[in-house]
């Protein structure tokens, strides 16, 4: 990001500097003022930065406006902030700090808090910011015959392998094969991990002030590695059979790429189904604008059969890339994704990702190899789990948090959650932190405030764990609902967070309090 000029800073954009502060030791406006005065001091806050005032920040914060108040002044204090009447409180000028380092984030993104906790490590919080589990057995059983057969192989190449280990290309290729896309390994190419897959795809068709179709709400990551190419949003929004076709449509003329996530969409965890899908491959085509399916939130809940990729109903001539991962259905800690697509655009996504890195790890791509041919019996497995839990969490839900609503996803390992009587979920979600629950708040995923009353809430933990959630997210609503003020009403249409079935409906119909529907 340029830091060359002095900035304003919004309440809400501030918190995405701040990390875990609540977490913090000591009274709460001393923890305030300490990530504050760590902004600074990283250059996060840069000198001549203006502070937003303390009302709104209070309010943002959901803590009292004595709280910020006693922050700054203890900035003020400790020589890292100025206030002046009728210019505000500012950063303070500080030996060396004019250097301005770069910071890692993306103008108008939305993920900068959740990444900056990542950063930060862990704390005694329970974090929803990934809906993800532990390794899955057959990780470590692969890794083991990896071990005992497959090492000195390895060990015996050079190493580089820009466009992916070819056996890994080849069960890639395989595994779209089976599902009725007809895929040569050239059409493969192997990414470190789906983000970086998305990040290619994006520095390969988007300039700056390109328009690039997006679902709405869609998962921050996703928009920032498009946001950090230059691109310009076009929001579509979802209905219970996947992105709107006419809105869709309308968004497509003049755009650079368009992109979706048919299965599951995050964080909604909405199935696309197979005519939507088939529509949409054929909307892109026409209008000649590239299209990138992210497959990589691929968590399975449900016996039902799911369609192939979208790229699979295209007709001929449509440049349709796939993308990726067994990050969901076997390890996070397996940073391999890929990407599938025309041999001649793989082609040009191999030179961007050999001047990136020549080459993704060679040890975790032998791994996944072993593990793909595997990947649907895993997925069943762990769906058996997963179903448990889901059952669990709705049920303490209930019993804690009875008017809030939700639709059970089709996949994905996250609940949908709207909370009830106008409530702003960005400020219940700093409550919840200081009562040790990290949440995702809708804003972060939609800026028109269309979801500003909803949260993600995975329910990927062990039972005790969601138990010990539930709990905690119940103390955290008595103690927002004893200070909150009601979210003031800017939202458009939305889509109500009930499913029904596609066929009997153009969007979803609102849930009933405390329950959830399938």
């Amino acid at each position: 990001m340029d830091r060359s000029a002095t900035r304003a800073w919004t309440a809400g954009d501030l918190d995405g500097v701040l990390g875990g502060w609540t977490a913090l030791p000591g009274p709460l406006y001393r923890r305030l003022a300490d990530a504050l005065g760590e902004a600074v001091r990283t250059g996060d806050l840069a000198p001549g930065d203006r502070l937003p005032a303390e009302r709104p920040l209070a309010a943002a914060l959901a803590v009292s406006r004595a709280t910020v108040a006693d922050a700054y002044d203890a900035l003020r204090g400790a020589g890292l902030a100025v206030s002046r009447r009728g210019s505000g409180t500012r950063v303070a000028a500080l030996p060396r700090a004019a250097l301005r380092p770069a910071d890692g984030r993306v103008r108008g993104g939305t993920g900068a808090a959740l990444v900056q906790r990542l950063v930060d490590g862990p704390v005694e919080v329970i974090s929803l910011s990934v809906a993800a589990e532990g390794a899955a057995p057959e990780v470590r059983q692969a890794l083991a015959g990896l071990l005992a057969d497959g090492l000195e192989p390895l060990l015996a190449q050079p190493g580089y392998h820009p466009c992916g280990l070819p056996e890994l290309r080849a069960a890639v290729a395989d595994r779209y094969t089976g599902q009725g896309l007809p895929t040569t390994p050239e059409q493969v190419l192997v990414t470190t991990g789906a983000t970086q897959a998305l990040g290619l795809v994006a520095q390969l068709y988007v300039r700056r002030g390109s328009p690039v179709v997006v679902e709405s709400p869609a998962w921050p990551g996703c928009l920032d590695a498009l946001l950090a190419a230059g691109a310009r949003l076009r929001r579509v929004p979802l209905d219970g059979d996947g992105v709107r076709l006419p809105a869709f449509a309308q968004a497509l003329p003049g755009a650079a790429l368009a992109h979706v996530t048919p299965t599951y969409h995050n964080p909604t965890g909405v199935l696309m189904s197979e005519g939507r899908r088939t529509r949409i491959a054929e909307l892109c085509a026409r209008e000649g604008v590239p299209l990138v399916e992210d497959l990589a939130y691929d968590t399975r809940i449900r016996d039902t059969p799911e369609p192939g990729p979208v790229a699979r109903y295209a007709p001929a001539g449509a440049e349709v890339l796939s993308v990726g991962s067994l990050a969901k259905a076997a390890w996070g800690g397996l940073r391999i994704g890929w990407v599938r697509g025309p041999a001649a655009a793989v082609e040009r996504l191999a030179r961007l990702k050999a001047l990136a890195d020549l080459g993704s790890p060679l040890l975790d791509q032998a791994l996944a190899a072993r593990l793909l041919p595997g990947v649907d019996a895993l997925r069943a497995r762990r769906a058996e789990t997963l179903r448990a839990r889901l059952a669990l969490l709705e049920s303490l839900l209930r019993a804690e948090l009875p008017d809030w609503r939700w639709r059970r996803p089709d996949g994905g390992g996250a609940l949908w959650l709207e909370l009830p009587d106008g409530a702003d979920a960005s400020v219940f979600a700093r409550v919840a932190l200081r009562h040790g629950v990290e949440l995702v708040p809708g804003s972060a995923t939609d800026p028109s405030g269309a979801h500003d009353a909803y949260v993600r809430l995975p329910f990927t933990l062990p039972d005790a764990r969601l138990e010990v959630l539930a709990a905690r997210l119940g103390r955290s609503w008595t103690a927002y609902r004893g200070t909150a003020r009601p979210r003031p009403d800017r939202r458009a249409p939305r889509v109500p967070p009930r499913a029904t079935p596609p066929e009997r409906a153009e969007g979803l119909p609102r849930s009933t309090g405390g329950t959830c529907h399938n």
